[in-house]
């Protein structure tokens, strides 16, 4: 059976894209999302793996990370612990604000604006250019549950199924997937 996500309305906060390879992404009035491919312009659209290290291990991998998306909520728990972080800066497509990325479950569709749906793959597994950036804020994005497995907070990644034109201030409306819902793992 499929379900509504909403607790609150869910808004995009900001949209960021490069094209060329570095760790932040400016933040951009507009991005526009291609089916298939993932954000116009950006250094990792494409129907195959464009992240450096997917490349060097095998670069017929199919890219389930056309699309990040990061909670802004992320940004005000780190504040807390001292660290100035802005939208763009950790490398994402897409800063969220009112929704749970995180519980979402893998497959979920998100509805972003009017036109734009991206699946959710699975986790971003964030890696050690985060501490590059801020030393130390690699422990804040990644932790251990009361089981001591890992926490990965630094945000989700999907892959687009419909574009269209992604900016601040629009909608998300998250579809979750029918049958029994898998919790979102590292991609």
């Amino acid at each position: 059976m499929s379900g509504e996500a909403t607790a609150r309305t869910a808004t995009v906060q900001t949209v960021s894209s490069n094209g060329t390879y570095s760790f932040t992404k400016p933040n951009r009035e507009t991005i526009t999302l291609l089916a298939g491919l993932g954000v116009e312009g950006d250094v990792h659209a494409g129907v195959t793996v464009r992240h450096r290290s997917r490349v060097a291990a095998d670069p017929t991998q199919p890219n389930l990370r056309q699309v990040h998306l990061i909670h802004a909520e992320l940004f005000d728990e780190v504040a807390e612990a001292g660290f100035d972080v802005r939208p763009g800066d950790l490398g994402e497509n897409v800063t969220t604000r009112g929704i749970d990325l995180l519980g979402l479950p893998t497959g979920t569709l998100l509805h972003l604006g009017a036109e734009a749906v991206v699946e959710v793959t699975g986790l971003r597994n964030p890696c050690a250019q985060i501490d590059g950036f801020r030393h130390g804020l690699l422990k804040q994005v990644v932790g251990r549950d009361e089981q001591g497995g890992i926490v990965r907070k630094a945000g989700i990644m999907g892959i687009v199924l419909t574009g269209g034109e992604v900016r601040p201030g629009d909608t998300i409306r998250a579809e979750l997937p029918e049958g029994p819902h898998r919790p979102l793992e590292r991609v």
